[in-house]
């Protein structure tokens, strides 16, 4: 009888083991394998199959100091009505169209960063750009400040 118990208690240990396996196991992320069946019919480095991609040509260029936007402006509205955030390439500029795409050179090392024109100034003497936080990171003018760029406007072909 001893022997009956003891084989009951460790079938019942067994079990709970089993089932919290099965439960942990159910809770864990799904990873999903990409299926290719799915795969959409275009080639992505032919420009002529890709309606996602565009050819932008440099229409205008013009030199001058840029600077980056402060913390305290991140989450703020901008001129155009868009929301400031210092992950997005976005910058400022006092006449440029809303929307006009700019390629943005820092001069001193040759770093060039692609934004969006979403707001107006920058309204300091002698500044022709106010880049996003991660717009001057990527150009490294972080530790500097205010850079000398080239800046090209860029439109369609």
């Amino acid at each position: 009888m001893a022997s009956l118990n003891s084989l009951q208690n460790n079938l019942l240990r067994g079990g709970v083991i089993l089932a919290s396996s099965l439960i942990i196991t159910a809770c864990a992320s799904t990873v999903r394998i990409p299926d290719n069946r799915n795969k959409p019919d275009i080639e992505v480095n032919n420009p002529e199959s890709n309606p996602a991609s565009f050819d932008l040509k440099v229409v205008s260029t013009f030199t001058g100091k840029a600077t980056y936007y402060a913390d305290k402006f991140q989450n703020q509205k901008t001129a155009s009505g868009e929301i400031y955030k210092k992950s997005k390439f976005t910058a400022a500029h006092k006449d440029l169209p809303f929307n006009t795409l700019v390629k943005v050179t820092n001069l001193k090392n040759g770093k060039s960063v692609v934004v969006k024109i979403n707001d107006r100034g920058p309204f300091g003497r002698d500044r022709e750009i106010d880049l996003s936080y991660i717009a001057a990171k990527s150009i490294d003018m972080l530790a500097d400040g205010v850079v000398d760029v080239k800046v090209d406007i860029l439109g369609n072909n």
